[in-house]
């Protein structure tokens, strides 16, 4: 039976429209954030978004941990169909331009204390471990989530090894631009289950859901915005605080004296 709506069109219903009006919002707003390095943020998340998550999607297709129906699909490159690449691309631009009607960065040094680093970074390896630890059990109704967590983990400990103090102080800003895009996409999630336009496995899932929409894909959406928030968040960071970073990249020693010549003319001016 063909499904009602293909991926395309899900695309053109559901998330383009909410991506066009936080745009003109966002460009209204004198208190919003927009211009070159908000949206080279943007442009940084999707590029790494379809680098990293590419992969572990197509193997998962591939597993058969969802598959798409009758007419949803018009293209596949790999085992995803097109519309599944537009997802990597769209759901960033959609999250980052709600992220953006909430502007706030805090007042915080780069220079995190050595412990908060390493807090971060060892939460991030303790959520692989975990999704590790899942796909080790000898059932096959653990495999999407450990997938999640065990992907999830790498990002996870470099944005929280990073700046986890920092996400800390915009912690309302963080949660905000993570919580509504999520609920958004939950819904959206089971109302293209609904529709038959994807379906998951009930084999490799654990079989707990929310009205309807498998525990994992709450969860994906969940880590996958956390991703984006976080990246457009410490990157901004980055940028504000940019002049620090001579101080905290220190110059070895043996490339401090490799211009002599210079050295002799600041002496004789």
């Amino acid at each position: 039976m063909t499904v009602p709506l293909s991926y395309l069109e899900f695309h053109v219903l559901f998330i383009l429209p909410p991506i066009a009006f936080l745009a003109w919002l966002a460009i209204r707003r004198e208190d919003a954030w927009w211009g070159r390095d908000p949206l080279s943020a943007v442009a940084i998340v999707c590029a790494l978004a379809l680098v990293y998550t590419t992969p572990w999607d197509n193997l998962l297709i591939a597993e058969g941990v969802w598959w798409y129906g009758d007419g949803a699909v018009a293209a596949t490159i790999w085992h995803a169909p097109l519309g599944e690449y537009l997802f990597f691309v769209l759901q960033p631009v959609l999250t980052a331009f709600w992220l953006f009607q909430w502007p706030q960065i805090a007042d915080r040094s780069l220079a995190l204390p050595r412990s908060h680093r390493v807090l971060g970074a060892s939460a991030g390896v303790a959520v692989s471990l975990f999704g590790y630890l899942l796909l080790s059990l000898e059932t096959q109704s653990t495999i999407y989530l450990g997938a999640i967590f065990l992907w999830a983990g790498p990002i996870l400990a470099i944005q929280w090894g990073f700046g986890l103090s920092y996400l800390w102080e915009v912690r309302w800003t963080v949660a905000i631009g993570i919580a509504v895009p999520t609920l958004y996409l939950w819904v959206a999630d089971r109302i293209a289950i609904g529709l038959g336009i994807w379906q998951i496995s009930e084999v490799h899932t654990i079989g707990y859901d929310l009205f309807g929409l498998p525990i994992e894909e709450a969860v994906f959406f969940l880590v996958t915005n956390i991703f984006v928030v976080q990246t457009v968040v410490l990157y901004l960071w980055l940028l504000e605080r940019r002049h620090e970073l001579p101080e905290l990249v220190p110059v070895p020693a043996r490339f401090q004296n490799s211009h002599p010549t210079a050295e002799v003319d600041r002496d004789d001016s």
